[in-house]
């Protein structure tokens, strides 16, 4: 009670109850304030909640505002069913779990929700948490840690100091804080520790450009109980506290605290302004009150039920009788036009409507923003409109002074420099042969590294393209270099490498890699062979073996369908078995030129054949065409297809020399190291290749996409660079690496290096292999041709058994029934008939009279024996 706050808090309690009692007059309600010192530690006020309930029997409690006090004291109003109405913050005391706690504050957890909209909204990727080593302050790190993940930002490290850290306690963790790269810090302490640390943090030059500190509501809360001298040490910083919305009343009640704060207290040196806690204290006694008021006709004779015997004070306290019927009522209260706006308690909890962001510039505070959980960070004041989403836009922010007095948004991170405060950039220099991609030489005169080459265009336009800048001075290794990698890749010792760095899974161990801008893999070159175009047998080539076989079976396939449809009605498809046959196979493939002269009478069988002639015409079109094409152009093909068959035949490998492939090869594929041979330049790679194993050559190159693709065309376009494990620049190069490619700038550097090449590229890469067609680029137009075909036999089969349905219901065995059916098959169809039709014509004994039997001659199959000269029936031609 001797602290600011407590004196603040009393004056506060004090005008509510005389605000209350104006407002009203008929109340037969006296509330009477028993006040108590807490003291700083629990068991002090433990002992004076004790004494409030058993001496003084009051019916509620107020306070304490330490979290820990707190938690000590609601065991002994839960026991005593008295309500304890207090401003502990701490995510710990929750209302949900103890039914006599009221929390009129809200619950420091809630503000991980605007902190982490604050870094989104600047797109920091990494933080660093520095809280009080407290149950007040180690109760928001998990929420916060959470908050930070659900955003995919990183929480660096996290730091916690004694609430009586020493001086050089927190200059040693100030130092640990500048060896890092992040340079976002959230801050969670109480006054009287923030104001050390923060001072601290001044002088160790951590307060300057480039720098985004943020502090909780419990610093900016109590921003101006601190002296002016603490208050400028935080110049530039950002923080979040509850919003109440501004009124007459509460700027009408702020004159009146002001005035009577200085008459009961004129010994204080200055006055403070209001704070929030102070607002709250006032409209959480005139919601007491007005509870008190609704069961004011049960407060007659209210007394603490207490046994006859206690062997301690806590027994003697006993439970109140009013206690469970008060509480139920404050805990879901609202009152509107109090101090706070609308106050409003829900469950035990106060609803807070939004949090106020405030930016410290000099000595003062300045709101530059508002957060609220449905429309996120806003401008305007908070009001939670339906048809707003959430969103987190910087540009939502007023104007921010930064530390170090800066209005350049920090980037968050800061750049591990040399002595000299440039970036030092790793190069190759010992790739004479591969110069087009990297290349550096150190000047022995003036002793500075010249880099030059794709690589080193593409890292000088990504760091144009950066939103900010950065000095860097390159620095070679592989030139006699024993401190630095000595051309190993995978132990980088540089602020960053740039240069023809492949990025593998074992490598992402030790550094992180930017968005690749090359084909990253390893593949493999051998020589080629002309096929040869004069063969005797080319005309084979066109098609593969199973699609040959294939068309030959539907040759034969459809030529039976349409034998065994015309067989019965067509007399070019009858007569002895050798000539059925010969035509069988004549009809089926004459169509392939379309030669066929049989005349079709059945319906099914020219369906059947007006598919397949579709599809002869397409194999003929695709085989013509491919034939045409391997005549004309020359085919290539390579010389062994993969590393096992070179393996078997115990051929040379060629590889770049100090390459990650020679460990790929002999550890993981079992290629014998002794076959291997290392080369440093494309002059040599072709040399090798022209030779071939035999000659002391090789037979085949393995080695990095990039370096076959300079060694086939030089045409290449895509690299990565890599920076040190857990690097924050990573994602802006990335970033960087993918406009340049959107914006063709990388393939304008890809022809500065590699323009003549490409062009030979290109004239020596237009002639292509061809591939034989295969049966799965045919397999649809087969199943057409084969599904009709065999519906139409279906039917005819279906046809033929229903003509002849008194054979198959006939008595007799199934092989005279078989035999029956296959001399009906083969016997000529309309045979009888036509015979009775040419008699009674000759007879005149039907003459003029309609029937449905009569066959015209000259389309029926008669056979010659039975063909009649000379005799004219009415309508139809003469009979030869």
């Amino acid at each position: 009670m001797d602290s600011y706050i407590g004196k603040s808090s009393r004056v506060c309690i004090s005008m509510a109850l005389e605000d209350f009692y104006d407002d009203n007059n008929g109340s037969t309600v006296i509330i009477r304030p028993h006040y108590r010192d807490p003291g700083n530690n629990d068991i002090q006020a433990a002992s004076a909640a004790i004494d409030l309930l058993k001496n003084s029997q009051v019916m509620a409690i107020l306070g304490p505002q330490q979290s820990s006090q707190a938690n000590f004291i609601l065991d002994i109003a839960e026991k005593s069913k008295v309500p304890m109405i207090s401003s502990a913050t701490s995510p710990d005391l929750s209302p949900n779990a103890n039914n006599f706690f009221i929390r009129t504050a809200q619950a420091s957890s809630t503000q991980a929700q605007p902190i982490a909209a604050i870094i989104k909204s600047f797109g920091w990727r990494e933080v660093v948490l520095v809280f009080e080593d407290s149950d007040f302050g180690r109760g928001l790190i998990p929420y916060l840690s959470d908050a930070m993940e659900n955003i995919t930002t990183h929480v660096n490290r996290c730091i916690l100091l004694p609430p009586s850290s020493s001086d050089d306690l927190i200059n040693q963790q100030l130092q640990n804080l500048k060896t890092m790269q992040t340079r976002v810090f959230v801050v969670h302490m109480l006054p009287a520790l923030a104001s050390r640390f923060f001072k601290k943090a001044d002088e160790a030059r951590m307060m300057t450009r480039g720098s985004a500190w943020i502090i909780t509501d419990v610093l900016t809360i109590h921003f101006n109980h601190l002296v002016p001298e603490d208050r400028k040490f935080m110049h530039g910083v950002i923080g979040v506290k509850p919003y109440i919305p501004p009124s007459k009343q509460l700027t009408h009640f702020h004159k009146r605290w002001r005035r009577r704060f200085q008459k009961e207290y004129p010994e204080m040196d200055r006055i403070f302004e209001l704070d929030v806690f102070g607002i709250w204290w006032y409209d959480s006694v005139f919601a007491l009150a007005t509870s008190l008021q609704k069961v004011e006709t049960e407060l007659i004779g209210t007394t603490f039920k207490r046994p006859t015997k206690a062997s301690t004070d806590l027994t003697a306290i006993g439970t109140s009788e009013m206690g469970a019927s008060l509480v139920s009522i404050i805990r879901n209260t609202t009152l509107k036009g109090l101090l706070s706006g609308d106050f409003q308690v829900i469950n035990g909890q106060l609803r807070i409507i939004a949090y106020e962001i405030v930016n410290v510039i000099e000595k003062n505070e300045k709101r530059i923003g508002f957060w609220n959980s449905k429309n996120g960070i806003t401008s305007n004041q908070p009001s939670y409109n339906e048809s707003m989403n959430y969103t987190t836009n910087k540009d939502d922010f007023g104007a921010i002074i930064w530390p170090g007095d800066s209005v350049e948004i920090p980037k968050g991170w800061e750049i591990p420099t040399s002595k000299d405060g440039k970036l030092r950039v790793g190069v190759p220099g010992a790739k004479d042969g591969f110069v087009e991609l990297i290349h550096a030489e150190v000047d022995p005169k003036t002793n500075e590294t010249k880099a030059s080459g794709f690589c080193v265009d593409v890292f000088k336009a990504v760091v144009d393209a950066l939103p900010y800048a950065i000095d860097y001075t390159f620095i070679p290794y592989g030139i006699n270099d024993t401190d630095q990698s000595s051309g190993d890749y995978n132990h980088l010792k540089f602020d960053m490498v740039v240069g023809d760095v492949t990025i593998l899974g074992n490598r992402s161990r030790y550094v992180d890699f930017t968005t690749p801008y090359s084909e990253s893999g390893v593949s493999m070159i051998v020589p080629v062979k002309v096929a040869d175009v004069k063969s005797e047998w080319i005309f084979m080539r066109p098609f593969e073996t199973k699609l040959w076989i294939t068309t030959a079976a539907f040759f034969i396939y459809t030529g039976f369908v349409v034998w065994a449809i015309e067989h019965r009605v067509n007399k070019e498809f009858r007569g002895p078995r050798d000539r059925q046959i010969g035509t069988l196979l004549w009809f089926s493939f004459s169509t392939l030129v379309y030669s066929h002269k049989e005349k079709l009478i059945s319906n099914l069988s020219r369906f059947v054949v007006i598919v397949w002639v579709f599809a002869v015409l397409v194999l003929t079109s695709s085989y013509t065409a491919n034939l045409a094409s391997m005549i004309t152009l020359q085919s290539f093909e390579p010389t062994v297809t993969s590393i096992y068959e070179l393996k078997a035949r115990g051929d040379y490998v060629g590889i770049q020399d100090g390459s990650f492939v020679a460990e790929m090869l002999t550890k993981e594929m079992g290629f014998p190291q002794d076959k291997l041979k290392k080369y440093t330049n494309i002059q040599e790679y072709a040399d090798a290749l022209s030779k071939g194993s035999k000659k002391n050559g090789v037979s085949a190159i393995v080695a990095e996409l990039p370096y076959l693709k300079m060694l086939q065309a030089k045409n290449y376009t895509k690299y990565s660079l890599a920076f040190p494990k857990g690097s924050l620049m990573v994602s802006d190069f990335s970033k960087a690496i993918l406009r340049l490619i959107e914006d063709d700038t990388m393939t304008h550097i890809s022809n500065r290096w590699m323009e003549d090449e490409a062009q030979l590229s290109k004239k020596d890469n237009q002639v292509e292999p061809f591939d034989k067609l295969k049966l799965d680029s045919f397999r649809g137009l087969f199943y057409i041709a084969g599904f009709s075909s065999t519906f139409a036999l279906v039917v005819f089969l279906f046809k033929f058994m229903y003509e002849n349905k008194e054979i198959l219901t006939s008595q007799g065995s199934i092989y005279e029934k078989l035999a029956a059916i296959i001399r009906s098959f083969d016997e000529e169809k309309y045979q009888k008939s036509s015979r009775n039709s040419i008699k009674e014509t000759i007879d005149g004994s039907h003459m003029g009279v309609e029937d449905h039997t009569t066959v015209n001659p000259l389309q029926s199959p008669i056979p010659i024996d039975h063909q009649v000269e000379g005799v004219i029936s009415p309508g139809s031609t003469p009979i030869q």
